[in-house]
């Protein structure tokens, strides 16, 4: 498998490390081989220099050039479609649910439990009878 993923102007990232975390910005600018430049006007993360280890690289892209200002950024995000490709994407699907089963209550947990249990009944039933 060839590796997609470089570290490009244009390029969204998941910031995984402080205030931001989880949140979705675009590099805007490599400062060094530790450093870039990253806003997300989109997302309210403030343009700020940010280390390689405190992102996550994404699959998207949208096409903007170095240095561009926040209208620039918004104006492509827009135009590509940033936001729609990553609520479909697997890993924005992966977060959401985590998110959900961690807002659960007790009850529901409960709910659940008594769900998979009949759900495993049925199914040794079916395998059973086969």
């Amino acid at each position: 498998m060839v590796f997609t993923r470089f570290v490009e102007v244009g390029r969204v990232c998941m910031i995984n490390y402080g205030k931001d975390k989880g949140k979705l910005a675009t590099i805007v600018d490599i400062v060094d081989g530790n450093k870039c430049l990253i806003d997300g006007c989109n997302t309210g993360v403030t343009r700020q220099i940010i280390t390689f280890r405190r992102i996550a690289l994404t699959d998207l892209t949208c096409e903007i050039g170095r240095g561009a200002r926040a209208a620039t950024i918004k104006a492509a995000w827009k135009k590509g479609e940033v936001a729609e490709a990553w609520a479909k994407s697997s890993w924005a699907k992966k977060l959401a649910a985590k998110a959900a089963r961690g807002n659960t209550s007790d009850f529901d947990r409960f709910k659940i439990m008594v769900a998979r249990k009949q759900k495993s009944k049925i199914v040794a039933a079916k395998v059973k009878s086969m």
